[in-house]
């Protein structure tokens, strides 16, 4: 899985000048690892209405999604920023769709999570 990572990190940053952030200037980008090894990346998309802005995480998770996965293994997050963690509704989107790890790339290293560390008591309606 290490291998599988790192090429993931590689990738998130790769993406990270695609990232929309003309208000912030925070760049993110991340990318969906599913079960079996593919990846989606996705950046940040920010709009002049903030609370349309959403986010890298989602954004990954979803173009997984719309290619008919509904099992993410792991997302990886990196930023021009250091240490930039999802926001809730990214760990809500995350426990939606049973992702097992979290790998936040910062400028000290990559640090793994469990998702469970990071969102301990997500909501559920139950379905799977």
């Amino acid at each position: 899985m290490e291998e599988v990572i790192n090429r993931a990190v590689q990738l998130a940053r790769s993406y990270l000048r695609n990232s929309y952030s003309p208000y912030s200037g925070v760049k993110v980008a991340a990318v969906a690892i599913t079960s079996n090894g593919e990846m989606y990346p996705g950046v940040n998309v920010e709009n002049s209405s903030y609370g349309l802005t959403v986010c890298a995480e989602r954004i990954a998770i979803f173009r997984a999604v719309t290619e008919g996965y509904r099992r993410i293994k792991a997302v990886v997050v990196t930023s021009n920023h250091d240490e930039i963690y999802p926001c809730g509704a990214c760990l809500q989107v995350m426990a939606e769709f049973n992702v097992e790890e979290v790998y936040v790339d910062s400028r000290n290293g990559v640090k793994r999570f469990r998702l469970s560390e990071l969102l301990p008591r997500p909501f559920s309606l139950g379905a799977q």
